[in-house]
């Protein structure tokens, strides 16, 4: 990039940035982190107490793809009302050559297109290859991003879903038709029963699929869970299952394997960094009859390398703005 600041507004991220491009992005920083060239740094998310608002910050390094930075943002669940998304963050790419900032990027949609990249790359690297029915759990705004992704994957032929506010199903239900699906409105049980493969992507602190509704063979993609307290699935569910995750770290202490490893149903140990998939030192999938759980926690690394292609991509085309600080 040449001297000054590069400004990359949400309008241009959405141009410039497809899920193709999140998937590669995202699928090689896991390799990266799982070989060790690349590392997140503590995250810090708190409530504020205000507005009912989480806010924090990620950051990390990919040494391999020489990218530094942080994503600074939240959550306001009152945003919906208001014509603007819960999900507000804002990220920050720096030179790691000198520390200078080199770019400031729209975080919106680049987050729920981390976020879909991230439950594809568990369906391209552990869900069965037949699988035919997609299960969708939750249907607020990034569940569109995670259902487009998904059909990218396999070659699903129904969409079955479920959300604790059923009013909102019918947009979903557009999103899968749009993409040739048939797509049908079920109870929790009825979507364990028929689906192959299952993303939850709700803020849930409680769960809302239980082991006994999974049926063998079945890839889970937990989304949601991201922050100390939050619960999609039932810790039991994890112990039948082999789990995966972005970052192990992460996912023993803010993300869904936080209550089977705090009721010892499950050791640090028994859950794969997915890098470790993706770069062939972990066979992933063992047998059509597994069940397979991917802990999708989201890493700033994550938001860092969509971020990157978003600068380099805006530049390329002429589409940014820069300043001088």
């Amino acid at each position: 990039m040449t001297d000054g600041l590069l400004i990359v507004g949400e309008d241009v991220c959405a141009e410039v940035v497809n899920s193709a491009d999140a998937f590669k992005a995202v699928e090689a920083v896991f390799g990266a982190m799982a070989k060790g060239d690349a590392y997140n740094f503590p995250v810090i998310r708190e409530a504020i107490g205000y507005a009912d608002a989480l806010y924090g910050f990620k950051s990390g390094f990919d040494r391999a793809g020489k990218t530094l930075g942080l994503k600074s943002g939240g959550y306001w669940p009152g945003n919906m009302d208001k014509g603007l998304t819960n999900h507000q963050s804002t990220i920050f790419l720096f030179d790691p050559d000198n520390g200078m900032l080199q770019a400031l990027v729209g975080g919106n949609y680049l987050t729920a297109v981390r976020t879909a990249a991230s439950s594809s790359v568990s369906i391209a690297h552990l869900a069965r290859k037949d699988a035919k029915v997609l299960g969708m759990v939750g249907a607020g705004h990034q569940s569109a991003f995670q259902l487009r992704a998904a059909a990218e994957q396999r070659d699903f032929e129904k969409v079955v879903a479920w959300n604790p506010h059923p009013e909102m199903l019918p947009r979903l239900g557009e999103v899968a038709r749009e993409l040739g699906l048939e797509f049908e409105a079920v109870s929790q049980e009825e979507l364990g029963a028929q689906a192959d493969v299952i993303i939850t992507i709700t803020s849930a602190f409680e769960p809302l699929l239980m082991k006994s509704w999974i049926k063998p063979g079945t890839h889970i993609a937990c989304m949601g869970t991201d922050t100390k307290g939050k619960q999609e699935v039932d810790p039991e569910l994890l112990a039948a299952a082999t789990v995966f995750t972005d970052e192990v770290a992460q996912s023993v202490s803010i993300g869904e394997a936080q209550h089977a490893v705090g009721s010892g149903l499950i050791s640090e140990d028994d859950i794969t960094p997915i890098g470790a998939v993706i770069n062939g030192d972990h066979p992933g999938r063992s047998s059509e009859e597994q069940i397979t759980l991917f802990d999708g926690t989201g890493v700033g690394l994550q938001d860092l390398a969509v971020a990157s292609v978003a600068a380099e991509q805006a530049e390329k085309q002429g589409k940014a703005t820069r300043i001088t600080l």
